[in-house]
C-alpha cells in the first residue's frame, strides 16, 4: 500500500515558496503521490473552508511537476463540472504528457452552491453533467490521439451511494473522503454490490483519510480514522491496508486557516507517520524472509 499527501494549494500562509518546501518535504520524506484541491471561484461559501489565494490545481501541478523528480501528482478531487471536459481531456492529457506519465485524476461532483451559480453550471444538474463530462473526457482519450498520453488513473471521489456507482461505472477506483473507520466497512460492502449489480468488476479503493496526530489517544466514538496517536494512525493504516487500499492519500489540513502560516506542524506530522510506516514495512519484510 502507497501513501500520498493531500497539499494545501490556499490559504493566507500558502505562496509559491511555501508549495516549493510541500513539495519538496513529501518527495523528500518518501510519500508516493501529491494531491492538491479544486476550486476555481473563491465564493463565500469557498473562502468559510478554503480562503484565498486558491491556486488552481492544473497550474499548480504543472508547475510542481518540474520541481519534482518521480513523485505522481494528482488532484483530489478536481469540480468536474467547472470545466469543458474536452479542457479536461486536453489539460490532463498534457500533464501527464510534460510530467513523464505521473498524473492521477481525482474528480468529483462538488458542493459549493455559490461557486456554481458565479461559474454559470446548474448545482442541481451536478451529478447529470459530472457523468456527461466523464464519459467524454474517456472517449476523447480512446478515440482522439491528440488527447491521448498513456492511462491516466481516474479516482472517482465522494462518500454517497451515487459516487460508489459512478465509480464502478465510470473509474479505475473509487476515492472516499475523511471518514470515521465505522463508517467504511458498510460502505465497501455497498461498493461491491454496486458492481454485483452492474456486472463490472470491483473498482481499486483509494481513500482519503484526515490527519491529526495528538498527545493523548482519541477515544470519541465519531473519531474521524487518522486522528490519534501515531499508535491509531498506524493502527487506522493498518485497517486500510487489510481492506484492500492501493493508496491512502493523508490530509493533514484540519480546518483552521491559520494551519497554512505553519506548515511545519504538519511536516512533522507526515514525517512521523513515514518513520512508523517505514518501520512496520522493513518489519513485514524481515518477518517474511525469516
Amino acid at each position: 500500500m502507497r501513501l500520498g499527501v493531500n497539499v494545501p494549494n490556499f490559504g493566507p500562509g500558502t505562496d509559491p515558496g511555501v508549495l516549493r518546501r510541500w513539495a519538496q518535504t513529501v518527495e523528500g520524506l518518501g510519500f508516493d503521490l501529491l494531491m492538491v484541491s479544486d476550486h476555481v471561484v473563491v465564493t463565500p461559501d469557498v473562502a468559510e473552508q478554503y480562503p484565498a489565494p486558491f491556486y488552481e490545481p492544473f497550474t499548480t501541478l504543472s508547475w510542481l511537476a518540474g520541481l519534482t523528480r518521480g513523485i505522481r501528482l494528482g488532484t483530489t478531487v478536481l469540480i468536474v463540472p467547472y470545466r469543458h471536459p474536452l479542457l479536461i481531456a486536453r489539460m490532463a492529457a498534457n500533464l501527464n504528457d510534460l510530467s513523464g506519465g505521473r498524473l492521477v485524476l481525482g474528480v468529483g461532483v462538488g458542493w459549493a452552491q455559490e461557486e456554481f451559480a458565479a461559474l454559470g453550471v446548474p448545482f442541481r444538474e451536478r451529478g447529470r453533467l459530472t457523468d456527461e463530462h466523464l464519459l467524454a473526457i474517456r472517449a476523447a482519450w480512446q478515440d482522439d490521439a491528440d488527447y491521448r498520453s498513456g492511462h491516466i488513473p481516474l479516482w472517482i471521489g465522494g462518500n454517497s451511494d451515487a459516487a460508489l456507482r459512478r465509480a464502478v461505472r465510470l473509474g479505475d477506483a473509487w476515492h472516499p473522503l475523511r471518514f470515521t473507520s465505522g463508517w467504511l466497512a458498510g460502505a465497501l460492502g455497498r461498493l461491491a454490490a454496486a458492481a454485483a449489480d452492474q456486472g463490472r468488476p470491483q473498482p481499486a479503493f483509494v481513500p482519503r483519510i484526515a490527519l491529526r496526530l495528538t498527545d493523548a489517544p482519541v477515544t470519541d466514538g465519531s473519531r474521524l480514522a487518522g486522528h490519534g496517536t501515531i499508535d491509531q494512525i498506524a493502527a487506522d493504516l493498518g485497517q486500510l491496508r487489510s481492506l484492500g487500499a492501493d493508496t491512502v492519500v493523508l490530509d493533514p489540513f484540519n480546518g483552521d486557516h491559520r494551519e497554512t502560516a505553519h506548515p511545519e506542524t504538519a511536516w512533522r506530522t507526515l514525517a512521523a507517520v513515514a518513520e512508523r510506516w517505514n518501520r512496520a514495512g522493513s518489519h513485514e519484510t524481515d518477518t517474511e524472509r525469516s
